[in-house]
Formats: structure tokens, C-alpha cells, sequence
């Protein structure tokens, strides 16, 4: 084989640099994947993903206020260990319920499980009822005995530096009244930075976020949202919180909400924030539409990282 000249060698290289180039603007961002994914969805969808607590995409993140719902909770728990901490106070300690200040017109498992008379319980197992079961009364109890809606604000932005968020209104006053729950909204990017944050940061004191780590993991609500396309795969770790709306005057779903962080077997890790708002179907159409944007997400980190 003749010995290629110089300017054929260069010819072959600028070739081969094209080729790649072509190749490098025709693969598909994240960003245009989740696009294509939510572009006829009956709702608003904003989406955040945070991959290796670095590398940040958003989808329809600046201009819509999405309704928390009960992904407050997560911010309530947080806040409430802060307090806690503040007050020397450990994580077990029992807390007194009177059955005569819990609502028996809201969701509750603990009032299932505990359907009459007074009763004590441990710290833990109300932020049990309140992260894996999304539990209302728990919820109500911790806002008006500890750390009420506008102090949990005030802690959250204070120790993490998040700001696009707004929590106003315990979930008594909006049973009362739906339209409060627009008070109480969120970014998508700054649920995702939340719970990013949980997993990668020292917020409050060890045990109290150990606790609350492994509570997000063992969350039962919405295991057909973010963690669906990996209920089958124990190699993939899920820790999320949850949030849905109620249905308005015109069918409408208020919002459907899922907040989580994901950690990979290679030891790759990222959040993601999916925050559907007005959504006109059914709850089932918009988790199913979740469940897809999270297996769009978990596809793109594992081919890309």
C-alpha cells in the first residue's frame, strides 16, 4: 500500500472531524428529548433533572408556578429536624396525639390505625405517616405544634439558598379552601435542588438526615410516577416524595407532582423534579406520563455518563 501524502492525511482528518461534528449535533439533548416527550401533554409540565449534582437541564421551569401539594412535606420534614436540632430535642422523642384534633375527613392512615382514644408516638413514626404515607393530620399536628408553613419557609431558604418556592398553608386550610394551594407552589429546579440537597448535604443534624433519607426511600405514595420504570430493579436506588392535587370544577387535575433522587449502580446519581399542573385527564395519564419522562432521564444519564 502506497504511503498516503501529507495532504491526504490532512484530507482524511478534516473528514473524520466533520463526521463527528454531524454526529455530535444530531444526537438528541436531554433537553429536546423531554421536549418531545411533553409537547402535546394535556397540562403543564415542568421538568429539572440535576445529574451528578452538577450538570442541570429544565423543562418549562421559569414561567408557571406549579402547585406543591403534598411535596411540602418534604420541606416540613426538613425543616422540622432543623428545629428539633435547634432544640436539642431527638428524633424518637414521643410526641402526645388527642383524638379530638384530628380531622376525620382527611387522608389519615394514622387515624386508621389508630381510630380512638388519646395516643402517644415517636417523632419517627409521625415522619413516617407524613413522608412514605403523605399522612394529613401528621402534617397539620408538626405545622401547628412545632414549625408553622411561614417559619418552614423562612428555614428552608435560610439553609439551603433556594428561593422559587412558597409555602403559605397547612393542609386544613386548603381542605377549607382549594384555592390556597396556589400559595403554597415551586419551580420544578428548586424541588430537584431540595431533595439533591437531602442526599449530598449536611442540612441538619446526622441522624435526623440519615432518618429522613431512608424515609424517602421507603416512600409507598406514587410508585407508579418516577420509580415505575425501575420497580423491577433493585440495583437502582429511589427516594421521593410525592404530591396530587384534587380535581377543580372543570375535571381537571390540579396538579400531579413527583420529586426523587435516583443512584445507579455505577455510581452515577441525579434528581428529578416532574411537576404536572391543570393536567386534563386521568390520574393514571398523567403518571403515566411522569413514569415516561422519568425512563426518558434514566436512559440519557446511562448512555451519556
Amino acid at each position: 500500500m502506497r504511503n498516503l501524502s501529507s495532504f491526504q492525511s490532512f484530507l482524511i482528518l478534516i473528514v473524520t472531524l466533520f463526521l463527528a461534528a454531524c454526529s455530535a449535533k444530531t444526537a438528541p439533548t436531554l433537553e429536546s428529548q423531554l421536549m418531545d416527550v411533553v409537547k402535546d401533554a394535556k397540562g403543564d409540565v415542568g421538568i429539572a433533572v440535576i445529574i451528578d449534582g452538577k450538570d442541570t437541564v429544565t423543562v418549562n421551569n421559569d414561567d408557571v408556578r406549579y402547585p406543591l401539594m403534598s411535596v411540602f412535606k418534604l420541606h416540613q420534614a426538613i425543616a422540622l429536624c432543623a428545629v428539633l436540632d435547634g432544640m436539642s430535642v431527638e428524633i424518637d422523642t414521643l410526641v402526645q396525639i388527642r383524638h379530638g384534633e384530628l380531622n376525620l375527613q382527611t387522608w389519615s392512615p394514622m387515624l386508621k390505625d389508630y381510630p380512638e382514644g388519646d395516643f402517644s408516638l415517636p417523632m419517627t413514626d409521625l415522619l413516617d405517616y407524613l413522608l412514605l404515607l403523605s399522612d394529613n393530620n401528621v402534617s397539620n399536628i408538626l405545622f401547628d405544634r412545632f414549625c408553622s408553613p411561614e417559619r418552614t419557609d423562612s428555614i428552608i431558604r435560610r439553609m439551603t439558598g433556594i428561593a422559587d418556592f412558597s409555602i403559605r398553608h397547612t393542609e386544613h386550610s386548603m381542605q377549607l379552601d382549594h384555592s390556597l394551594a396556589a400559595d403554597n407552589w415551586s419551580s420544578p429546579l428548586a424541588c430537584a435542588a431540595l431533595i439533591n440537597r437531602v442526599f449530598t448535604d449536611s442540612l441538619v443534624s446526622p441522624r435526623k438526615q440519615e432518618f429522613l433519607i431512608s424515609a424517602l426511600k421507603r416512600c409507598e405514595t406514587g410508585r407508579e410516577r418516577i420509580p415505575a420504570p425501575f420497580l423491577d430493579n433493585d440495583s437502582i436506588t429511589v427516594g421521593h416524595r410525592t404530591g396530587s392535587g384534587y380535581i377543580n370544577e372543570d375535571g381537571v387535575i390540579v396538579a400531579v407532582n413527583d420529586v426523587a433522587y435516583i443512584t445507579l449502580p455505577d455510581g452515577h446519581s441525579y434528581s428529578l423534579a416532574v411537576l404536572v399542573k391543570d393536567f386534563d385527564g386521568t390520574m393514571e395519564g398523567a403518571e403515566r406520563l411522569i413514569a415516561r419522562i422519568s425512563a426518558t432521564v434514566h436512559g440519557y444519564v446511562t448512555t451519556a455518563h
